[in-house]
């Protein structure tokens, strides 16, 4: 019997002693997880203003180039669905996929101006559905709040080949580059992904082929995701 209880405290000293290494390793490994993830989404958001980081493609960068464009270049906003600047909060506070599960009259929209010396870039948050599952993206608008300068898109479960190809294929983003989200008289409009062919060369680019529910929430997405930021920029081009 005393045999078997020195081994029950054994079993529970050792069993206190992986607890608390666990603890510690977690503590260690959390920072440096929540850092990486930081930099991947930053990395995303930098590639929809790819031709404008000084000659540099976004897998070129380290991540520590990448965390100074951030730190240097670019500043951080958040505004409510009135257009609103939110005081006291950065774009990066920002969870974009909780915000979208709110109302949209009581979501928090997050926007980073990149700056380059030259450009003022307006970077902004979309997200919406696919085929499987949610799709989302990052839209950079030129200082007019109009063209657009670039895109990046993810998904969390399309088919390679097919939907997949709204971020495998860069001749896919490259279609939005000059593209515009008013038409002629201001009014919004947006852009849409057309099966068939783009018809109107200012607000269209081609569907991917055999995608046409993905394509379709693309387009949703983009209309939704770009006119929820357009009081924001509204007060923007008054003031201008």
């Amino acid at each position: 019997m005393e045999s078997n209880s020195q081994i029950i405290k054994f079993m529970l000293v050792l069993t206190s002693v992986v607890a608390l290494g666990l603890t510690a390793l977690r503590q260690v490994t959390e920072p440096v997880a929540r850092l990486n993830e930081e930099i991947f989404e930053k990395r995303a958001i930098l590639l929809a203003i790819e031709d404008y980081l000084g000659g540099k493609t976004v897998d070129q960068l380290t991540d520590e180039e990448v965390l100074q464009i951030f730190d240097n270049q670019v500043q951080q906003l958040v505004v409510d669905a009135e257009g609103n600047v939110i005081e006291g909060l950065k774009a990066d506070d920002v969870d974009f996929a909780q915000e979208r599960k709110k109302p949209a009259d009581q979501r928090k929209y997050p926007i980073w101006v990149y700056s380059n010396g030259q450009d003022k870039l307006y970077i902004v948050a979309v997200r919406g559905n696919g085929l499987w599952d949610e799709i989302w993206g990052y839209v950079a608008l030129k200082s007019d709040l109009n063209t657009v300068a670039g895109v990046a898109f993810d998904h969390k479960g399309e088919t390679p080949g097919l939907g997949a190809e709204i971020k495998d294929n860069p001749a896919f983003r490259a279609q939005f580059k000059g593209k515009r989200i008013l038409d002629d008289q201001g009014n919004f409009v947006g852009i849409i992904v057309r099966k068939g062919g783009a018809r109107d060369p200012e607000h269209e680019v081609d569907a991917i082929s055999g995608a046409t529910i993905t394509s379709n929430g693309v387009t949703n997405m983009l209309i939704e995701g770009l006119k929820a930021y357009e009081p924001y920029f509204a007060k923007l081009r008054n003031a201008g």
